[in-house]
């Protein structure tokens, strides 16, 4: 895949209702793909493991908090469906229930293999290491999504040039 002619890339990230982490991570990365000259390699959505919010916006704290560091997010929250892990080349859940959710509805151990902690990639986090839920938090928890999401974009970005010869 190191041809500028091969298909691009398919990332999704997911969280539980796909409002605060896995948008945030799909913006985060878009925005540093774009920086690097990598946009048209990688094609970046998000998805919730529930379908509390399917149809929403970003939570507003979310989008305010991702406004200010200039990253934007206004996709609209829908579910996880298992046809996901058949098209899709990587799956990154922000915590260790949607991704055991997400490795209980594989459809097959190839979709299995595309299941990762997002955090997994930044080697200074520690072994298991995930995205916090700051829903029921303050603006504060928001930050710290958005810091953690940086970090790990970076390192995931690395990764796939070293992978696919970019």
């Amino acid at each position: 895949m190191s041809s500028s002619s091969a298909p691009p890339l398919r990332v999704c990230f997911v969280c539980l209702g796909n409002i605060c982490r896995s948008p945030t991570a799909e913006g985060v990365l878009r925005s540093q793909l774009q920086r690097h000259g990598l946009s048209q390699r990688v094609q970046v959505e998000s998805a919730g493991t529930a379908d509390y919010h399917v149809g929403a916006l970003p939570d507003h704290r979310a989008r305010a908090a991702a406004a200010a560091r200039g990253v934007q997010r206004n996709s609209r929250a829908r579910q996880f469906v298992r046809e996901d892990g058949q098209r899709l080349d990587y799956v990154l859940a922000m915590d260790r229930a949607n991704l055991d959710a997400l490795a209980a509805s594989a459809p097959s151990a190839e979709a299995r293999a595309k299941l990762r902690l997002f955090r997994s990639f930044d080697p200074a986090a520690p072994p298991g290491a995930e995205v916090p839920d700051p829903y029921y938090g303050g603006a504060d928890g928001f930050e710290h999504v958005l810091d953690l999401c940086e970090a790990a974009a970076e390192c995931f970005i690395a990764q796939l040039r070293s992978e696919h010869g970019w």
